[in-house]
């Protein structure tokens, strides 16, 4: 690594880590209900959103009616994404008169955006108007977002409150989390992102005039608007030549700000923030990436001030960042050091070559290998499916750490609230664990970890590796699932491997390379992303429901302190250890070989 990729990987963890205190006492106060400016002079609208809904803000709910509340809210939001898919050729705002998405698609697309995951298997461009663009995906980018940290604010609810049966009241988790908290800042960014050059208009497609004639081929269209095709089936091609080039735009700032901030990622574009009209500079570049892991980080802090124990939310950001940093530092020099495969060929790709400078491909210069590497970490490090590069055309380590942080269960830093409560489950296991090594009931934050606890957690540990080895394993064995990989051998198993990986653990990322776009991965794909997202929230629920009903345990000489570099240590050693034991078979049948294979064994 080169000393100016160190600065800039230290200069983005310094400004995280520095943003993240700050932040996270302003997300404590906003959900505690004291006073902390916004909250106090957007009280009376907030107040109105309760007289209009319907809603006793006072009203405390069960764990079990949180969690139907929020089932309830999650389902309307999800018909609503399908029904402005399947109708947009015949409502406003669509200046492309872009017909109505088919049923697969739609139905794969209002899953992905309800539960945080933000798969694409579709143009965003060519296929959403831009009413479906903002009515549709933009909400619910607000409210996924919304909806993982209500749920994170109920779970600490539980370590807060003794002998009680409720958790705090779903609605008003969800209106403060939007209202004060990721609209904000989702205004702030989005201003700042337009200064920069991220488009944001209702102004139809432009056509520029190009400097010289393209000359390319296409599939030649029948009468019935569908391909024309040969004997032998394959696709009567016609030869054309143009002048003009079309250029997509629309209202996409206000979506790629709440995007980043909800660690959503879906691209207004296809190509997501490597398109210039998402991403243009490398200091909105650096903004994006930032925002991704603002709020995940942040919420640690808030953690700990609601538990009454700072300690507490640094030791769980710690072990978070401790994981990332060594990760950014593997991945960065295996795109520095290029393919030995184009060495033989005598292309320079040393990073003093400031023509090659290591593994280009798929990479846009604005941000070169740093940047690239550094985003596809802090991508899935969140549960954040935005790319600007090409994961497809990383090298295979290079490849590996994305799809291994995505195994992690999005526990390292994560979703904004589902990486954490992932990780706080963790820590339950972490400390069980000891507990039976020394003997001794297991507490965590003055409550006892018992049975039902540790059943809860175990289904939030084994579901999503359930769904990725799962869906993976009848991808490659139906030839539905085979049909979409074009790419044969090691790399092809991982491009589906990277694909459930992403939708099992909702990040929605895409490797690339795999024609996702298929009623086969549109179902199956969609399931997943399903099942990930409320089968782990609600056993979090359930967990809270249980805590909340206990008393707290003083703190005792057989106390397991869990603030200490002991502790960081054991949680991370948790982590790391389940993540292997579950996925290194799988890894090694994908980019293990295909290392290997690049560097000659074979």
């Amino acid at each position: 690594m080169t000393g100016n990729s160190f600065f800039q990987i230290a200069v983005y963890v310094i400004a995280l880590l520095a943003l993240a205190k700050p932040l996270g006492w302003y997300m404590a106060r906003i959900y505690e209900g004291e006073p902390a400016g916004l909250n106090r002079l957007l009280a009376p609208f907030e107040g109105l959103i309760y007289r209009f809904s319907g809603v006793d803000p006072k009203q405390e709910m069960r764990w079990s009616d949180y969690a139907i509340a929020m089932l309830a809210f999650n389902l309307l939001g999800g018909l609503a994404v399908f029904a402005l898919q399947r109708l947009q050729a015949d409502l406003p705002l669509n200046p492309q008169n872009l017909p109505n998405v088919s049923p697969d698609s739609s139905f794969n697309t209002a899953v992905s955006f309800i539960t945080n995951t933000n798969w694409q298997g579709y143009s965003g461009e060519v296929t959403m108007s831009y009413l479906t663009q903002m009515l549709g995906l933009t909400v619910q980018n607000f409210a996924s977002a919304a909806t993982g940290m209500a749920v994170l604010v109920a779970f600490t609810r539980g370590f807060i409150r003794r002998n009680a049966d409720t958790i705090g009241n779903f609605w008003v988790d969800l209106t403060r989390s939007t209202l004060y908290i990721l609209m904000p800042l989702s205004l702030i960014l989005a201003l700042l992102l337009v200064g920069q050059g991220v488009v944001q208009t209702f102004s139809t497609y432009q056509t520029a005039t190009l400097a010289e004639t393209v000359n390319y081929e296409q599939p030649k269209l029948g009468e019935d608007g569908q391909a024309m095709k040969n004997a032998d089936g394959t696709p009567v091609m016609e030869k054309l030549a143009t002048k003009e080039q079309i250029l997509a735009v629309g209202p996409a700032a206000s979506q790629v700000a709440i995007k980043q901030l909800g660690t959503n990622g879906g691209g207004f574009f296809n190509v997501n923030s490597a398109h210039p009209f998402e991403n243009p500079t490398p200091l909105s570049n650096f903004l994006e990436m930032l925002s991704i892991l603002l709020i995940p980080a942040a919420l640690c802090f808030t953690f700990g001030m609601m538990v009454g124990d700072t300690r507490q939310g640094w030791a769980l950001l710690m072990a978070m960042t401790l994981i990332f940093v060594p990760l950014v530092l593997v991945t960065v020099p295996a795109e520095q050091a290029g393919n030995p495969m184009l060495t033989a060929l005598g292309l320079d790709q040393s990073a003093s070559n400031q023509q090659a400078g290591g593994n280009m491909e798929g990479k846009e210069t604005r941000f070169g290998i740093t940047n690239s590497a550094l985003w596809a970490v802090v991508t899935t490090s969140a549960s954040n499916g935005s790319v600007n590069a090409m994961h497809d055309s990383f090298t295979p380590l290079g490849g590996m750490i994305p799809m291994w942080l995505m195994q992690l269960a999005e526990v390292v830093y994560g979703g904004v609230g589902s990486g954490l409560y992932g990780m706080i489950v963790y820590a339950i296991v972490a400390v069980f664990v000891a507990g039976l090594m020394i003997g001794r009931t297991p507490e965590y934050i003055g409550k006892k970890i018992e049975a039902y606890e540790m059943k809860m957690a175990a289904i939030v540990l084994l579901v999503p590796p359930m769904l990725v080895l799962g869906g993976a394993s009848i991808a490659v064995m139906v030839d539905l699932g085979k049909a979409s990989v074009f790419n044969p051998g090691a790399h092809g198993f991982s491009e589906i491997l990277y694909a459930f990986s992403s939708a099992g653990n909702n990040n929605g990322s895409a490797f690339g390379g795999l024609s996702a776009n298929t009623p086969f991965y549109n179902f199956t794909l969609g399931l997943a992303m399903l099942f990930s997202r409320y089968w782990l929230a609600v056993p979090v629920l359930a967990i809270a429901g249980s805590l909340v009903a206990k008393k707290i345990v003083p703190t005792g000489p057989g106390t397991l302190p869990t603030h200490t570099p002991l502790f960081v240590t054991l949680l991370i050693g948790t982590v790391l250890l389940v993540g292997a034991l579950t996925f290194v078979p799988a890894l090694a049948l994908g980019p293990v070989v295909e290392h290997l294979q690049m560097i000659g064994l074979k």
